[in-house]
Parts: C-alpha cells; structure tokens; sequence
C-alpha cells in the first residue's frame, strides 16, 4: 500500500519537470502527506495544470464523503474488475507528483520501523492514480479527489513491504493522462518500478504522526544493531 508521501522540491522544479503550471500561491514544500490531506495532481482532464485534490477517493455516486477514508489506494490486479474504479481507469486517470513514499517494516511484534522509498538522486516522480469528483449535496462543494494505484513490491521494498505504489516511467506520464492510451498500454505500466532506480533508508518514527510535517522526516536515522 501507500499510505504517506512527501513531496518537498520548490514550485518551479516541480513545473519544469511535469512541463506544468500550478495557477496557485500556496504551494508549500510536504515531508509527511497524510489521507484525507491535498496533494498535488495532474489529471486527464487538464494535463498541463497543477491541481491540490484530497487524497482518498469519494466516488462521483458516493452517498457520503467518509468514504475515501477507506480508499486510498486501488490495487492494480483488481482495477478494471472493481465498480469504484473501472470506469475511471479509462476515463479518470491522474499523476500524484512526490519525491519520495514511506513504509513501515515490521521488527517485532509491537515495533516497525519507517523507512522512506525514493529515486536514487531523490528526483521527482509521479505515481499512477484515479481521480473523481464528488457533490456535497448539503452544501454543494465539489470535491475532488484521488486514489493511487499499487502493484506488488520490488526486490528493494519487498523486505519492507509486500506492496507499493505504481510509479511511472517519466515517458509514460503524459501517455498516462492522455485521451489515446490502450487497455493492453494501461496493463503495462501497472508494475512495480526497476530496484535499481530506487533507494530505502531508515527515517524517524516522527513520521508516524501526521501532525509532523518537517525536514527532520526524511533525514535518515542511524539504527544501532
């Protein structure tokens, strides 16, 4: 699964990366993204716009916004089979931009310890998500929001988690949230990213807390055996 990110480059890296606009102000640099807070997205709907949308997806036809609690991540072996998300892998696709995702790898019974998971070089990458909007019909907010997919772990993640998210191929990305993509180019960026892409260190458990959100997260911690 993923359940935290960090996103923590400055706004004109971030744009010139994704060859995107972010028509906002408050762009704030994240070393703990949380469920149910905004993240930075590019959608199929706008493909050259920087969007804040809520994670944890509410579907369009949601009776109540609680739902995307409960849906934060789509698994890539069941997405085109699940009502809450086979429509939107082929309408309703988005990039989630991040540098960086945490998993926790269980020591004992009582303890694990947070590692974050990145590109070597900690460059920007985007993960592969859905989105969709939702109408409060009390108040008539519209919410937009997303989920993320994930595939089974790599040989570097594995020993600390058995899932992680999709992460796509940079010249994948704009195929991704385009109009012309196939069922069978879907399928095929639905895997797990090279190992030897990626790096995993050890960071402190301040991570667990989403009311910690600094610098300090993504440092590594030296864990003495």
């Amino acid at each position: 699964m993923c359940g935290r990110f960090s996103l923590t480059k400055e706004e004109l890296e971030i744009e010139k990366r994704f060859n995107a606009k972010f028509y906002s102000n408050d762009l704030v640099k994240r070393y703990n993204v949380a469920p149910s807070q905004l993240a930075l997205v590019m959608t199929n709907e706008k493909p050259h716009e920087l969007q804040h949308y809520k994670w944890g997806l509410i579907p369009s036809w949601a009776k109540e916004a609680s739902i995307g609690y409960k849906m934060i991540n789509a698994k890539s072996e069941t997405i085109f089979e699940k009502p809450s998300f086979r429509n939107l892998i082929k309408n309703r696709r988005c990039l989630v931009i991040s540098d960086g995702f945490y998993e926790w790898k269980p020591i004992t019974l009582k303890h694990k310890q947070p590692y974050r998971i990145g590109l070597k070089g900690d460059d920007l990458f985007a993960f592969a998500g859905l989105w969709d909007c939702w109408t409060d019909k009390e108040s008539g907010e519209l919410i937009p929001s997303f989920t993320i997919i994930t595939t089974n772990a790599n040989e570097l993640v594995a020993p600390i988690h058995d899932r992680m998210p999709v992460i796509l191929e940079p010249e994948d990305e704009q195929k991704w949230i385009g109009h012309n993509i196939s069922h069978d180019e879907i399928v095929k960026m639905l895997t797990s990213y090279p190992k030897d892409k990626m790096k995993a260190y050890p960071v402190s458990e301040k991570v667990n807390s989403p009311r910690n959100d600094s610098n300090e997260l993504i440092e590594e911690k030296i864990i003495v055996e």
